[in-house]
């Protein structure tokens, strides 16, 4: 069986929307898009490259996929962080999806997602790490398939945008494993669940 993985920058009061710029998703009107890219430093990023060097696939939601594609997709810049991503299998979400081709090692999985990810995760081989896809994750908890959890948790509130659990998630218990603080006052706090 695999193990699910789940690593998500959050505000302090909840935000996981637009991240990483200005228009990566400007849904609802969200005006707060590139809130993350001030606070990372060689911290985070060694701590994230410790994460990819673990052996594992990727498990993606169809709108981090489709941004993912174009942001990382066949970019040939040197970067780690591109070599990994080009190289990982890809699984892909999706009920809208007919097609993942355009990004290499990607494999769609249609239907609902609780049943073709709790099929994917029974199955044998290495473990599914989710990045960002904040309604795949929220589907995965209150379905009981998220083993553990990084939180990389930024020193502000935005007051607006998608938050990681819009609506009231099931309790479930998780143990802190580890914190890192950066230079910037992000903290890292891994989780497993109990």
């Amino acid at each position: 069986m695999r193990s699910i993985s789940v690593t998500m920058n959050v505000t302090l009061d909840g935000v996981v929307q637009g991240l990483g710029r200005a228009d990566e998703d400007t849904r609802g009107g969200f005006t707060h898009g590139g809130w993350g890219t001030r606070y990372q430093d060689d911290v985070m990023a060694a701590e994230m490259a410790a994460g990819m060097r673990r052996p594992g696939d990727l498990l993606l939601g169809r709108r981090t996929w489709q941004d993912f594609t174009t942001a990382w997709g066949g970019r040939e810049d040197g970067n780690p962080f591109t070599a990994h991503l080009d190289a990982a299998t890809k699984y892909v979400a999706s009920t809208t999806l007919d097609d993942v081709a355009t990004w290499q090692n990607s494999i769609l999985l249609r239907g609902d997602a609780e049943k073709t990810v709790a099929g994917l995760k029974a199955e044998p081989g290495p473990a599914l790490s989710v990045i960002g896809s904040a309604s795949l994750v929220r589907s995965l908890h209150a379905a009981g398939l998220v083993d553990h959890y990084t939180l990389l948790i930024h020193p502000l509130t935005l007051g607006a945008g998608a938050r990681l659990f819009d609506a009231a998630a099931p309790l479930t218990e998780f143990t802190l494993t580890r914190s890192v603080t950066t230079t910037k006052g992000v903290l890292i706090a891994y989780y497993d669940r109990r």
